[in-house]
């Protein structure tokens, strides 16, 4: 089978389109003709050597497609199943392996590139609005990079809870995004600051939470769009790892809460897994939850991909065809 493999830490170059065995599904896993895989920024900081694993390594968690095989002790899943997952093992490939436990069943109407769309980014916002912060009707939130994968769904979700949203973009095409999917105000961080944007808009309140997957280029002025005892929710570093801060700083600005959160730590149980998957589902198929692919690229363009996302240039998800 083809797959994409990494041999050595470096630019997107070192994304080699390779002809590997097909894997063995072990005990409690599914093998899956991948029919979508979801790109994400986590895959882009793999193959820098930010984050350092074993090499040489096939990337990507996110995908969906076809149960083609099952591992010793799955009675849920059979062959032929049409199935999902945002923690599978080597999804830029043809055939990848996906753990039971954190794996979903896709409902008719939901196609293969919608929920390789939804996975990942979907889980990671639900995550984020119904349990790091969990919103409440009133409620005013600031959410960064507003028309990326993540910050899509998360406009939508807010808005779902009954909050007040402000987005900021960098770019009138982008802002345009963040308001079809229901950002009340836009804020151009290109352009103007946002914090005072922020405070303009709030009447000096500040917000409740902000929602910063940017990073370095936005955490520290988003403490400033605090209300007291508000809360900061880091959880992305698109424009590199923010600063070190002292934690005294949070006193000064009102109290504030700071948390970094992980998906894993948002997936304890398979029953949490299905609680958010089934929640993403149902939304897409009432048609509350609009899911935007950007853009699909063949599995040998996976190179040519990941530039695209690190150009900053993604108004939504970026997948791959095998």
């Amino acid at each position: 089978m083809k797959a994409i493999r990494v041999h050595k830490y470096g630019d997107a170059s070192q994304l080699s389109y390779e002809e590997i065995a097909k894997p063995t599904p072990k005990v409690g896993e599914l093998r899956v003709q991948v029919e979508a895989t979801g790109l994400n920024f986590i895959e882009i900081y793999l193959r820098t050597g930010l984050y350092q694993g074993k090499l040489p390594f096939t990337p990507g968690d996110e995908f969906a497609g076809t149960v083609d095989a099952l591992g010793e002790g799955v009675t849920d899943f059979r062959i032929g199943d049409r199935v999902a997952t945002a923690s599978g093992d080597e999804g830029y490939a043809q055939y990848s392996i996906a753990p039971a436990e954190t794996t979903i069943k896709v409902p008719d109407g939901i196609s293969a590139e919608q929920a390789a769309a939804v996975m990942l980014q979907g889980i990671t916002a639900h995550y984020l609005a119904k349990s790091t912060y969990p919103l409440k009707p009133g409620e005013t939130v600031l959410i960064h990079a507003a028309a990326g994968g993540v910050g899509q769904l998360l406009v939508q979700i807010a808005k779902m809870s009954g909050a007040r949203v402000l987005a900021t973009t960098s770019s009138e095409e982008k802002a345009k995004i963040a308001k079809e999917v229901g950002a009340d105000e836009v804020i151009l961080y290109s352009k103007v600051d946002f914090a005072e944007e922020v405070n303009r808009l709030t009447k000096g309140r500040g917000v409740d939470v902000v929602y910063d997957g940017v990073g370095k280029k936005t955490f520290l002025k988003g403490l400033d769009c605090l209300k007291p005892r508000g809360m900061m929710v880091t959880f992305g570093n698109a424009s590199g790892a923010p600063e070190a801060i002292e934690p005294r700083i949070l006193v000064r600005k009102g109290s504030l809460f700071l948390t970094r959160p992980s998906i894993g730590h948002y997936l304890q149980d398979r029953e949490e897994f299905l609680w958010r998957a089934n929640d993403l589902f149902g939304w897409i198929q009432a048609g509350q939850l609009n899911v935007r692919v950007d853009k699909a690229f063949p599995l040998e363009k996976a190179a040519d991909a990941q530039r695209y996302m690190e150009a900053g240039s993604t108004k939504g998800k970026v997948l791959l065809i095998p």
